[in-house]
This record gives structure tokens, sequence and C-alpha cells, in this order.
């Protein structure tokens, strides 16, 4: 069995980009999936709001589906590292 890698990387990695956490947990369709939705959703919201809007509020759909993967990427991980670290005692 390979070694589960630490949350809190898997965390950092999905701070820096979206999909990335769930790819280095081994996920990557998942990850790939969460990617492609930031990117849909940050071109729909650009392409439907007015360019007096902020940067922030041009691409919302996409920070808001970035900021779901997060969460999401640590919770997986988490509960990886814990089924390791607990079948790695039970040796």
């Amino acid at each position: 069995m390979t070694r589960s890698i630490n949350p809190y990387v898997v965390l950092a990695l999905a701070i820096v980009l979206p999909g990335a956490g769930h790819v280095a947990i081994r996920e990557a369709p998942r990850g790939l999936v969460f990617a492609f939705f930031v990117l849909f959703f940050s071109v729909l919201t650009y392409m439907t709001t007015t360019p007096e809007q902020s940067f922030i509020g041009r691409h919302a759909g996409g920070l808001f589906v970035w900021a779901l993967s997060i969460p999401d990427a640590y919770r997986r991980a988490r509960m990886r590292y814990a089924t390791a670290n607990r079948l790695a005692d039970s040796r």
C-alpha cells in the first residue's frame, strides 16, 4: 500500500489550482471535473455580466465552484490519511 499524502499539502494544492488537490489524492477524474466547471462557470459569468463589474464579479461562478472544491479535496484527503494510519497501526 502506498503512503497517503498529508491533508495539509492537499489543501495547499487545492487553494493554488482548482482540481490539483483531487489529482494529488489520485482522484483525477473528480479533480478534472472540478477544474472544467471552474473554467466553464468563469466563462459563463464573464459573458453574462457587464464590463463595469469587478474581476471577482465577472468570474464569480468559477470562483464559487473553486471554493467548493477546496474543502472537498481536504476532507477526502483527511479521510484517506486517517484510514491509511489506522491500517498501518493495526499491522
